[in-house]
């Protein structure tokens, strides 16, 4: 029955905009790739014991964007362009990320790197 939750989990990562995906991609970073589908698969069995109980259609929960993990990545994302050779000039220091004010961005790019760097 392991393996057929495991399969079915596996089917569940790869759906697009799916609570389960999201669930997966939360715990794979903490848990990794074999136990986070073990997780999955134990949310699938138990969503449909409560579907079998309650006989009641499927209803997928929703999960909220965490404004934490967003900034954390737009820090990540910020490091990287930096890394690649993209300079930031941030003209007003007071706003948050790119939602207050608009930034200019001076860079020099290669030619080679143009299809690598998206600003």
């Amino acid at each position: 029955m392991q393996s057929i939750l495991v399969e079915c989990a596996w089917a569940a990562t790869r759906k697009k905009d799916c609570y389960l995906k999201r669930k997966y991609a939360g715990l794979v970073s903490r848990r990794g790739k074999k136990k986070a589908l073990i997780a999955v698969g134990h949310k699938i069995i138990v969503a449909a014991y409560h579907i079998i109980k309650n006989k009641e259609a499927y209803q997928e929960p929703v999960l909220h964007d965490n404004p934490r993990k967003q900034k954390k990545q737009v820090k990540y994302h910020l490091k990287r362009l930096k890394d690649l050779g993209v300079e930031i000039n941030n003209n007003n220091a007071g706003g948050r990320f790119f939602t207050e004010a608009q930034k200019e961005f001076e860079h020099e790019i290669d030619p080679i790197r143009v299809s690598r760097v998206f600003v």
